[in-house]
């Protein structure tokens, strides 16, 4: 799926709630992109912003996958 397709559905702070929130979304067959902050991935850093990953799904899954991880 094109990235232009995609729409942010919120950052989070490190690759692991990252990996726990798109597998989530993908029990529930939502597509989901995960956009990693390279230096914080590159070098393990979490803080002051490095380690922030952006979740991106298409914008026709963007109502569900909020009520998803709502609920």
């Amino acid at each position: 799926m094109p990235e232009s397709e995609l729409k942010e559905l919120m950052t989070v702070e490190g690759g692991m709630e990252a990996d726990i929130i798109k597998s989530k979304l993908e029990s529930f067959h939502i597509p989901v992109l995960l956009k990693y902050e390279a230096a914080g991935r590159i070098f393990g850093i979490t803080m002051d912003g490095l380690g922030k990953v952006t979740i991106m799904v298409p914008a026709a899954f963007m109502e569900e996958a909020r009520r998803i991880l709502n609920e």
